[in-house]
């Protein structure tokens, strides 16, 4: 059996589940009942809403080492969509048997809450990205967090840009000499800049 990352290792075997799935699993629906929450080991997982006029608004995307559906554990229905991106290995994690834990045992509650803790100064730090209003400035300072990996669309709307807009700015990016275009589709920073 895989062995589940801290903290949820200390939770019992049968409250945990070991998922590979590929890119394109639904892992739950807006309104669904909730059951879990997750801890994404690998890969990439969007979740997202749709707006009225049914263009798909991506609220977050869950990277490597993430938890993602935390507010599952304290409403009954989720509030969005979760969809693999990537290939991903990741961990469902019973919700009743989280909510027991936090209640029976101090040291599992705190480390939990430390996880969740840094990453809301993650979420933190993303917002004050997109409070850049310049889309080249928010691109490159994106970029400089390490942001884009692989995909444009999804680093575009994780940034809260359309992807055509991100294609311009990396053009004029590239164009300045701060960026470097180093095949189809990929860029990185200049380091002589």
């Amino acid at each position: 059996m895989k062995k589940p990352p801290a903290p949820f290792d200390r939770l019992p075997d049968k409250s945990r589940y070991y998922l590979e799935l590929d890119s394109g699993h639904q892992l739950f629906r807006q309104g669904a009942k909730t059951t879990a929450m997750y801890y994404l080991q690998y890969g990439t997982v969007t979740l997202s809403r749709w707006g009225a006029n049914g263009d798909e608004i991506i609220i977050h995307t869950a990277h490597d080492g993430e938890s993602f559906a935390e507010a599952a554990l304290f409403s009954d229905n989720y509030h969005c969509d979760a969809q693999t991106r990537t290939a991903c290995v990741l961990w469902e994690i019973s919700k009743p048997a989280l909510l027991s834990a936090f209640s029976t045992e101090p040291a599992f509650a705190l480390a939990l809450t430390a996880k969740f803790a840094r990453q809301v100064q993650v979420l933190r730090h993303q917002k004050e990205l997109l409070a850049i209003r310049s889309a080249p400035e928010r691109v490159y300072a994106a970029m400089c967090e390490g942001m884009l990996t692989s995909d444009i669309k999804l680093f575009a709307a994780s940034i809260g840009l359309a992807h055509e807009t991100v294609y311009r700015a990396l053009a004029r990016l590239v164009a300045e000499g701060r960026v470097v275009k180093t095949a189809r589709g990929s860029y990185e920073i200049n380091s002589r800049f």
